[in-house]
């Protein structure tokens, strides 16, 4: 993974609330395993019709929209089943941050570990920052390193779990942490 210390994006609003896993990535693209190559799916029953056509009225489907790498989304977000392939789907197509007031357990740490940075705040600033977007092409500079989400004037702090930060701040996995390990881990295979 790649250490995340800062990042400015484009900022898309995804303007729901209790958006589950099986919207993120439908059922059946979960036959791979490979982590690249879902992120032509992510939200698929809501970008396409069903001849595959691109629905022009989400959000996704707008040009103003394109290239961007920071999610705002309602409440609950990721709700539903446990499948890692959602993390994937965001990450493989190019987001990097998902803001929003509450996120599903079991989906907040699967993007963690995947290098995606979510963010807790509050319902007003959510608001606030969706209504932004919504308006005009709007960015945002994501700093983790002081744990702050700033734009033209405004600055927002928000929280992080110290260990999901150093984490995110290597650019480690758990995997990873492990490898570390690998001196100390041998000498204790060997007395053994």
């Amino acid at each position: 993974m790649e250490p995340f210390k800062k990042h400015r994006g484009l900022v898309c609003p995804l303007d729901r609330r209790n958006v589950d896993t099986d919207q993120i990535i439908p059922k059946q693209f979960l036959k791979r395993i490979e982590r690249q190559g879902f992120g032509e799916c992510l939200f698929y029953h809501w970008r396409f019709d069903d001849e595959g056509n691109k629905k022009q009225d989400f959000v996704l489907n707008k040009e103003k929209y394109k290239g961007a790498s920071i999610l705002i989304a309602g409440e609950n977000f990721g709700c539903g089943s446990s499948r890692e392939h959602a993390p994937w789907a965001l990450g493989d197509y190019g987001f990097k941050v998902i803001i929003a007031p509450s996120f599903a357990d079991i989906f907040y740490n699967n993007c963690q570990k995947n290098g995606l940075l979510l963010i807790k705040l509050d319902e007003d600033n959510v608001k606030l920052l969706m209504q932004k977007a919504q308006q005009e092409s709007f960015y945002l500079d994501v700093d983790l390193v002081n744990q702050v989400v700033v734009s033209d004037g405004l600055s927002i702090p928000f929280d992080i779990d110290a260990y999901q930060k150093k984490m995110l701040l290597e650019g480690l996995d758990e995997i990873a942490v492990t490898l570390k390990l690998e001196d100390e881990i041998r000498a204790y295979e060997q007395t053994r």
